[in-house]
């Protein structure tokens, strides 16, 4: 006999304190801090005394009662609201390897924040980038964001990782997310709504992604994006998810990387040729005592 669907419950308390040290770690990508009152909502929910329900609605009362308004140049209730948020959406467990997921997370994280929530834009864009001297990725052309988003899916759902173990499988999830996050769908919002997305993306392989890694380290994820979609042979700078593999081996399998966002910088003390030889070395002592070499991910339906 069939059991009956059974309502998701909240996580562990652990597993909520993890997921609030994501949430606002990620506003650090675009340089927000989120206020003392959001803190002490956290730790509330942490601490079990009110549902991350409740807390959404203590931070949407706190703001539509707040007699003092923000300036312009103060984004402390979008960080607020985008963090409890993010907890929100972290919580629960559904999920679909679809262009529409990505948009829905983006609604989700800034409805009410930005006029075009969930909204794929309508004009193409530059942003100078510390890491790069000034210069900008290459985003996607707005008139073929919808369907370069439908072909990066649609790839990845092909994709089989059935023979690939643990590391290299995140390799690849590594290379897809970063393609994902080239797009660049949104106006503004880009990198927390991607990394939201892998998040949940990287759960339905069994990953566990409680750790600090997030909460210490979002900027170097952003700049590890940047560097993994940044050419120019010139100057002797080629794409490289070098550093985003470093990023997500410390998420998911303990490694100490250290990532350090100098160490991303275009004008690094570091060679092309030495950078390769870094790769090789790290690929060396990974295959040395690898701790994910008898682990191999498997995919929920939720992909179909």
């Amino acid at each position: 006999m069939n059991k009956p669907y059974e309502k998701q419950g909240e996580p562990s308390l652990a597993e909520r304190s993890y997921i609030w040290k994501t949430a606002i770690g990620l506003q650090q990508v675009d340089g927000l801090t989120p206020s003392k009152y959001l803190v002490e909502t956290a730790n509330a929910n942490i601490q079990g005394e009110i549902s991350i329900h409740e807390a959404e609605q203590f931070i949407a009362d706190y703001y539509e009662n707040r007699q003092e308004k923000n300036l312009p140049e103060d984004r402390t209730e979008e960080a607020d609201k985008v963090s409890v948020r993010i907890a929100s959406v972290l919580c629960g467990q559904s999920f679909k390897l679809s262009p529409v997921e990505l948009l829905s997370i983006h609604k989700r994280l800034f409805n009410g924040i930005y006029d075009f929530a969930g909204q794929i834009r309508n004009f193409n864009i530059s942003k100078k980038e510390w890491v790069l001297n000034g210069e900008s990725v290459y985003y996607g052309d707005f008139n073929d964001i919808q369907a370069a988003l439908d072909y990066d899916f649609d790839k990845e759902k092909a994709f089989d990782y059935a023979n690939l173990d643990a590391r290299n499988a995140v390799k690849h999830m590594a290379k897809f997310i970063a393609d994902v996050w080239q797009t660049h769908a949104f106006s503004e919002g880009n990198t927390r709504a991607t990394a939201v997305f892998a998040i949940k993306y990287l759960r339905t392989f069994g990953y566990d992604v409680s750790n600090n890694t997030f909460e210490k380290h979002s900027f170097y994820f952003r700049n590890a994006l940047v560097r993994a979609n940044y050419n120019d042979h010139k100057k002797g700078i080629k794409a490289t998810t070098l550093y985003l593999d470093c990023f997500f081996e410390n998420l998911l399998f303990g490694y100490n990387h250290p990532l350090q966002n100098r160490g991303l910088h275009v004008d690094a003390k570091h060679s092309i040729t030495e950078k390769l030889a870094m790769k090789k070395a790290l690929s060396a002592d990974r295959t040395r005592d690898d701790p994910t070499e008898k682990k191999n991910p498997r995919r929920t339906d939720e992909r179909e």
